[in-house]
Order: C-alpha cells, then sequence, then structure tokens
C-alpha cells in the first residue's frame, strides 16, 4: 500500500493488508524490546496483541513511530470472555480493545491487552497517550469493573453511584440486584431488593382453523 497521505481522493479509510501488520510488529518489538505478543489480520483488518504491562509503551510507538503515526483514538472498550467457546476457552477472562486512527496514513488498527488478574482486572490507563481515552476507560470500568492504573477520575459514568456490581459482565443477573421507586411516604427516591419473580416465557402461537390453507 503507498504511504500517501489523505486527500480528498482517499477519504474511504483502506483496509490494512496483513503486510503493514508484519510491518507494525517489526516497528513496535523494536521499541518495546520484543513485548509484543502477535499481530494478525482476519476479514481485512489488523489486530495487534500485547500484555497489559506494556500498554502506556505501545500505545506511545503507535503514536509517534514514523511510518505508524496512529495519533487519534476512536474507541475504547472491554471485553468478558467468561463461557467463551462453550466454556473451554482457558485463557485470562478480561480484556481492553482499543480501535485506533492514522489520519496522515488514513489506517486503522485495533490492539487489544488482556488482563491478568480476574478477581481484580488492571491495565494502565492511556489518557496520558491519548486524552480521549478518559471517558471510554470510566464506561470499561463502570460496565466492567476494569481499573486503569493511573487515571486521575476513575469513577463511573452510565451507572448510578449506589450502582451494585458492573452490568456488562457475563455473570451480572439480567434483572439486576436492586431496583429504584419513588416512596411517597418518605418523599423520596429508595433502592430496594428486586421482586421481579424469575418465570418461563413460553411462546403461545394462536391460528385459525383454516390458517394457511388454501
Amino acid at each position: 500500500m503507498p504511504d500517501t497521505p489523505v486527500t480528498s481522493d482517499t477519504l474511504e479509510t483502506q483496509i490494512l493488508p496483513l503486510s503493514i501488520a508484519g510491518q507494525l510488529v517489526q516497528s513496535a518489538s523494536a521499541k518495546l524490546g520484543g513485548l509484543v505478543s502477535r499481530a494478525y489480520e482476519s476479514l481485512g483488518e489488523v489486530t495487534v496483541e500485547a500484555p497489559g504491562v506494556t500498554l502506556v509503551e505501545l500505545g506511545l510507538a503507535l503514536r509517534d513511530t514514523p511510518g505508524l503515526e496512529f495519533d487519534t483514538l476512536i474507541d475504547l472498550c472491554g471485553l468478558d470472555y467468561m463461557g467463551f467457546k462453550d466454556g473451554r476457552y482457558e485463557g485470562p477472562r478480561f480484556a481492553v480493545v482499543i480501535h485506533l486512527l492514522s489520519v496522515v496514513r488514513n489506517q486503522r488498527i485495533r490492539l487489544k491487552v488482556f488482563c491478568t488478574d480476574d478477581d481484580l482486572p488492571q491495565v494502565p490507563s492511556l489518557v496520558s497517550v491519548w486524552p480521549a481515552a478518559g471517558w471510554y476507560e470510566r464506561e470499561a470500568f463502570d460496565l466492567y469493573g476494569i481499573v486503569f492504573a493511573g487515571h486521575n477520575d476513575l469513577r463511573r459514568i452510565l451507572t448510578d453511584y449506589g450502582f451494585v456490581g458492573h452490568p456488562f459482565r457475563k455473570d451480572f443477573p439480567t434483572s439486576g440486584y436492586v431496583e429504584m421507586r419513588y416512596d411517597a411516604q418518605q418523599r423520596r427516591v429508595i433502592y430496594q431488593p428486586v421482586t421481579i419473580e424469575a418465570r418461563d416465557i413460553t411462546p403461545r402461537v394462536v391460528r385459525e382453523e383454516q390458517y394457511g390453507r388454501a
């Protein structure tokens, strides 16, 4: 792929071929001492995996290395691999995925890091590399319970202050733990244990006797 800057004729984002992933592994490995785990292509998209401890260093390499220049963080989210592959998956439960864009080179890449501790998932914060990561990291903390070390304001952003648990975890109950309602006597909103009764819902199909017949 020619190294051409973005122009009016190249507005459509190019899909990185595997050869670019190989160059990326070489560039990142040279700067990080071989700490990059692997890079691979799937469905025309490039993914780079690395240990969580190297996240900040790898982020700086992806942003600052000539020929890479991934200067824009597009998205950051958490992953919960509990029950993955029908329970046959034996790797770390939690991971963080970051999608990056190089505006100059009109290229995209996905960065994935795994949390080594399932009980207290934690990775370094990327706010110092891409300030836009701030709210995304708060979202991943809120929904998955992933701690971003070094974040200067790591608190919930979508759920309430007194919310219990992390709702995007696979073991979080669908109905949650508590419900909220207005109490007329206390004249305020209160929390109480969930009162929804678990039940099996069987669809019932009712058709006319001659339905579908000519």
